[in-house]
């Protein structure tokens, strides 16, 4: 999988996620399989600049590459600007947000809601991509509005004509939200017509269902969301099985202690104590969603204010549970039922 002049490890992608994709989040799961991640999206407006969120969101100190930042907003101008802004602190590829549903996104006429509007999205793609002109843009996207407005055919062909190097599709309109099922078979049709590589993207949550999308749609890489929320080591299965035809075995207790540990630590570090302990509650709810106790234990944990209180009761709670199994054992529906942004 290569994108402009970066050739990727492999073909899995971390999705953009708003509160997620951050740069403790991306480190680890490029550290445990992905092969890029994409970061949450970055507003254009310029008014922004300065506020604390965006610039640690233009925070890629010590980051694995590539660096690929994606960016939202309706106005070609702005868009424009704010992909050269991140250009030029770090990002080496600019992706480009037309696939979020989200109503506070939508209502300005930004995310999934431009696929309405098919001269502006040529508009916008054309800025960015004269806007760097030595930056690879890619393009994020649904197949289309609505059931009767499903155009993400004809996006891929302004894409394309506008200089776009990669086009991931979440295999649902906007108006589907998350539900329901991915349309795989868009996607194929997509990348049957396509001369960039094509990122499929929905329900994508085991290896085998990675297997199955990359056969179904020929896409080129599959791109991973809520899947990976306490279980970035799925990339890791995933990777595996698509080499080998085998599955891992479940990760040990011991292992996924430490990589949650980690993961506070960075997340401390990144956002401070204060912001980084409020940060860390929903993380470690997803890592532990699942497994033994883990309710009475993720409710307490809501109610401890700062990192030491989180890691004692992290630890206790890890000591636990690699007292009674060497490897994580989920009780009810696993991380890999969950449907997968």
């Amino acid at each position: 999988m290569q994108i402009g002049p970066y050739l990727l490890k492999n073909n899995l992608i971390v999705a953009p996620m708003a509160g997620v994709t951050d740069r403790p989040f991306r480190q680890l799961c490029k550290q445990m399989g992905a092969g890029m991640a994409v970061s949450e999206m970055v507003t254009s407006n310029s008014l922004l600049y300065g506020s604390r969120k965006t610039q640690r969101r233009a925070n890629h100190e010590g980051e694995v590459e590539p660096v690929s930042v994606q960016i939202a907003g309706a106005d070609p101008l702005m868009m424009a600007e704010a992909a050269r802004y991140n250009a030029d602190r770090g990002a080496a590829i600019i992706d480009i947000n037309m696939g979020c549903p989200a109503k506070k996104i939508c209502n300005v006429m930004a995310g999934s809601a431009l696929l309405q509007d098919e001269p502006l999205v040529g508009h916008i793609l054309d800025a960015v991509v004269r806007a760097v002109p030595d930056t690879p843009v890619t393009l994020k996207i649904r197949t289309g509005w609505d059931t009767s407005h499903r155009n993400a055919l004809r996006i891929l062909h302004i894409a394309q004509e506008a200089g776009i190097q990669a086009l991931a599709i979440h295999g649902r309109t906007r108006a589907c939200g998350y539900s329901g099922e991915a349309e795989y078979e868009t996607i194929a049709a997509v990348k049957a017509e396509a001369r960039i590589p094509i990122i499929a993207n929905g329900d994508i949550t085991t290896p085998e269902k990675a297997r199955f999308v990359l056969e179904t749609t020929g896409a080129d890489a599959i791109m991973i969301g809520r899947a990976a929320q306490g279980r970035p080591w799925l990339f890791r299965e995933i990777g595996h099985f698509l080499e080998t035809g085998e599955s891992l075995p479940a990760p040990e207790v011991a292992e996924i202690h430490n990589v949650l540990l980690a993961h506070l630590d960075d997340l401390y570090r990144f956002y401070g104590d204060l912001a980084g302990s409020r940060m860390a509650r929903k993380h470690i709810a997803w890592y532990t969603r699942g497994l033994a106790d883990s309710a009475s234990f993720r409710h307490a944990m809501n109610q401890l204010e700062g990192p030491h209180a989180q890691l004692d009761a992290v630890n206790d709670f890890f000591w636990r549970t690699r007292e009674r199994c060497d490897r994580l054992i989920y009780l009810d529906a696993a991380p890999d039922q969950r449907v997968a942004a």
